[in-house]
């Protein structure tokens, strides 16, 4: 499948596909992302939404439940095929990165 309309993922929107793991609200996303970003990675609720909105138009997300005004999103399966693919690609790029690394100490 040719994934190159949702390629490449934006910082926040790979983190937040990252964390729907399983289905989450919003505030549950912003922790989850920080945790996983090791806080390198905050995403503020005027980013989470303006994402949200957008994933769930290109159906990577989808709103599952809606509790107490907190909406529940969950991972579809194109966007866990988008969220794998992204990774392989990063996959790549540090490989290459490495090994410039490598030949720049060596030199």
């Amino acid at each position: 499948m040719d994934y190159s309309k949702y390629l490449p993922l934006s910082e926040a929107s790979f983190y937040m596909l990252a964390a729907l793991d399983q289905p989450s609200h919003g505030y549950a996303i912003m922790q989850k992302v920080e945790a996983m970003s090791g806080g390198s990675v905050t995403i503020g609720p005027g980013t989470m939404y303006g994402a949200f909105n957008t994933l769930e138009k290109q159906k990577l997300i989808i709103k599952v439940a809606e509790e107490d005004r907190r909406k529940i999103y969950a991972l579809t399966d194109l966007g866990k095929e988008v969220l794998a693919e992204q990774v392989r690609r990063l996959e790549i790029m540090v490989q290459g990165a490495r090994a410039a690394l490598a030949r720049q100490e060596q030199a």
